[in-house]
């Protein structure tokens, strides 16, 4: 025994020592790369020493939260793209842009509150000023948006440009790519982006390899690892979901392409809201499409920004609206910011949809404080999730909020997916982004703000089919919850700051 334990003696000191060094690393990276809660960073440093191994891989793998100064790529070429949208009269007709602008931009807000808010929002995005003139409709689970999406993939004239988050191997995204081949075989130009971690199945699965070679067909997969590069920012996730056809209308929203949208043989589909818009406002999304389509293709922004992906709009509607795009590679956490300022706008109603909501202190904060000051604050959640721990620790903020006024409703089954906010019945934020740290600040995500009270009451009415398929919890109710609720509750929460 003593020849074999002198054997394993070095190999215990080797580990040690790699284990200590490791340890050192992450804490160094912690301390260089500040978080907002402390208790995140302790968490990582507490789990990377007492996980030997695993530990220093979740942190890798989970716990990279912004881009290194080695990461920076994706803001380099956002400002490339920038320069090339401002300087290249070749690449974009300047004149043109900003005729759009000039024209659009004289949209006049009703509400002196909402100038405000539109005033801090041209600090936080100024590349995308408010444009007025534009129609934006609510499709509600894929039963109303993909048909929609359809249709606008079969009357393009020039080009298709769709983006997922998730784009399952299934009968849903196999007859959408169909029509889409149909499209590009046509000679409409076609590029598909999808990210590879939400689409895993779809990537392991051979879904994409089948059509790679359609003439007029580009699809890119969107990831930020790259370890020949020293990139390894897994955590960093692309969260977007649009379709554009010829610059002219658009589909955007929270509905990824998945059979799980649709109604099916005694199943319901995922509750979600999606939304088709026309008007100056699909530029704004052309554009970010385009930047991130650029960042991963490698195609040159010159040969992107061409009066054919910008053609000339007219005025669709009377909806003054605008997108926020938000993503690591701000300095600015937009969407929390966005959505702490539109809650410290609102006087008399708020309305949350949300599938995850696990928010940072300083917007619990501002809802308790808006439902104490007499506010209509109304959470509506998701009475099954379909992640168990984002549920279990969205439950142990209930207690203080409920106690400070603020609603919460369960929807019932099936899952609900959608993300909306309603401030006041007058203005509207609808898109991608959950109330959560991965889609605060992780995650690329993009919203649209409308200023219109005749879109935030066909939103609203919308929301209120959702409250009427919900249990209200009251306090009382939820005092008397079991212990063992409260334990999983207050364990999971621990992983608040880092889900």
């Amino acid at each position: 025994m003593i020849p074999i334990l002198d054997m394993q003696i070095p190999w215990l000191a080797a580990g040690s020592l790699l284990h200590l060094l490791a340890f050192l690393l992450i804490c160094l990276h912690c301390l260089q790369n500040r978080r907002e809660e402390a208790a995140a960073t302790l968490l990582w440093i507490f789990l990377a020493w007492s996980l030997p191994g695993l530990g220093p891989l979740l942190y890798l793998t989970f716990g990279i939260d912004r881009l290194t100064p080695r990461g920076t790529m994706k803001s380099l070429q956002n400002a490339r793209f920038r320069e090339v949208s401002l300087a290249r009269e070749d690449a974009l007709p300047l004149a043109y842009w900003h005729s759009v602008h000039a024209d659009s931009i004289k949209a006049d807000l009703a509400s002196n509150l909402d100038a405000e808010l539109n005033r801090a929002i041209d600090t936080l995005v100024p590349d995308y000023p408010l444009l007025a003139g534009n129609r934006v409709e609510p499709l509600i689970t894929g039963d109303e948006a993909f048909p929609a999406m359809l249709e606008m993939i079969d009357s393009a004239l020039h080009h298709i440009h769709i983006q997922s988050f998730i784009i399952r191997n299934d009968r849903t995204s196999r007859a959408i790519f169909e029509h889409l081949v149909a499209k590009a075989r046509a000679g409409v130009t076609v590029r598909v982006l999808y990210d590879r971690f939400g689409s895993t199945q779809a990537v392991f699965t051979g879904f994409f390899r089948r059509y790679r070679k359609i003439p007029n067909m580009r699809i890119c997969g969107w990831t930020q690892v790259n370890l020949l590069k020293r990139h390894f920012q897994v955590n960093l996730r692309n969260h977007r979901k649009v379709l554009i056809a010829d610059g002219r209308c658009a589909c955007f929203g929270g509905i990824n392409i998945s059979r799980e949208n649709t109604t099916r043989k005694g199943k319901p589909p995922i509750r979600d809201y999606h939304f088709r818009a026309c008007g100056p406002v699909v530029q704004q999304l052309q554009y970010a499409f385009l930047q991130d389509w650029s960042f991963i293709s490698g195609e040159d922004p010159a040969d992107l920004l061409q009066e054919r992906c910008f053609p000339s709009i007219s005025h669709e509607g009377g909806i003054p609206a605008r997108v926020i795009n938000s993503g690591p590679t701000s300095h600015l956490q937009t969407t929390a910011d966005l959505f702490f300022m539109a809650i410290v706008q609102a006087r008399k109603q708020v309305l949350i949809v949300t599938p995850y909501f696990v928010p940072p202190p300083d917007i619990l904060r501002a809802l308790r404080s808006a439902a104490l000051r007499g506010a209509d604050i109304r959470l509506i959640l998701p009475e099954e999730n379909n992640h168990l721990y984002a549920g279990w620790a969205s439950r142990a903020l209930y207690g203080e909020l409920l106690a400070a006024g603020v609603r919460i409703f369960h929807r019932q089954p099936p899952f609900m997916h959608a993300k909306a906010v309603l401030i006041d019945s007058r203005t509207a934020i609808v898109g991608t982004a959950n109330w959560d740290v991965r889609s605060l600040r992780l995650n690329y995500e993009t919203s649209m703000i409308l200023y219109d009270e005749g879109f935030a009451g066909k939103l609203k009415q919308v929301i209120l089919e959702d409250i009427a398929m919900s249990e209200e919890i009251s306090l009382a109710a939820w005092n008397r919850r079991p212990d063992w609720h409260r334990l999983i509750e207050n364990a999971c929460s621990l992983l608040a700051p880092v889900l």
